[in-house]
């Protein structure tokens, strides 16, 4: 199985490779006011992926944040009151 990932692995890197190697003709990328960005195709996939990547990130940090919060407060080595959790009362026991 390990020599099966490797060989999966090493079939993704030539292929990407060779996307990389068919597609380095320039492409000229025009945003807002004029401005113009010529480079190879290859390098323009590359920073749209790389932009996309960090926006999903910086987008997701809320919540791993809230997420990572809520584990933090229900940890066993949290101190947490008697009083506050109901399920620590014994009804007169």
């Amino acid at each position: 199985m390990k020599y099966l990932m490797w060989l999966l692995k090493a079939a993704i890197f030539f292929t990407l490779f060779a996307f990389a190697l068919n597609n380095q003709q320039t492409v000229s990328v025009y945003f807002f006011f004029g401005t113009l960005w010529q480079a190879p195709l290859v390098l323009v996939v590359l920073a749209a992926f790389a932009c996309g990547l960090a926006l999903g990130v910086l987008v997701m940090m809320p919540r791993w944040w809230k997420k990572r919060q809520a584990a933090r407060d229900h940890s066993p080595g949290h101190a947490q009151s008697v009083t506050d959790d109901p399920s620590t009362l014994h009804h007169g026991i």
